[in-house]
């Protein structure tokens, strides 16, 4: 069976990365926004790495422009706003797409693994996915669900 770890993903810079660099942790990947009504989760999102990094989690961030253009056009600026306004140490990653044809093959995997609730496709920013220490994964949370209503799950992972 595949897992995340068979999968490649790209940093700010453009270096493609493999996500085995991520295995045996638990992982939370969500796909963000900048300039978003959801856009303050980056703060729940940074407490719970804060909480949960040194007993392995990650959470890898990963900005998309899909919806209502409402993400830096450099990906700087991106990453500089979240530092800035949420303190942000998590990774972010390049620009994504997370439907359609140009999908980024992680969020079609993400999305193959656990679809939602009226389609596989991904909704809106912030769509969160949980996923164990053997690259499976485990949970879906909508864009609206807050990050600490994610621990509970989170804590039977660490």
């Amino acid at each position: 069976m595949q897992t995340i770890y068979d999968l490649n993903v790209k940093r700010t810079n453009g270096e493609e990365i493999s996500l085995k660099e991520y295995e045996g942790k638990p992982l939370i990947i969500v796909n963000t926004a900048s300039k978003c009504g959801l856009t303050p989760q980056f703060k729940g999102l940074q407490e719970l790495y804060e909480k949960y990094h040194t007993q392995g989690l990650e959470i890898l961030g990963f900005p998309c422009d899909q919806f209502n253009n409402q993400e830096f056009d450099n990906i700087d600026e991106t990453t500089q706003f979240c530092q800035v306004n949420y303190g942000v140490s998590f990774p972010i990653f390049a620009k994504v797409d997370v439907n359609g044809t140009n999908a980024d093959p992680l969020f079609t995997f993400l999305k193959e693994q656990k679809r939602g609730i009226l389609s596989g496709n991904i909704k809106w920013n912030f769509t969160k996915f949980l996923v164990d220490r053997n690259g499976q994964v485990i949970e879906r949370y909508a864009p609206t669900t807050e990050p600490n209503k994610i621990e509970k799950d989170l804590e039977k992972l660490l």
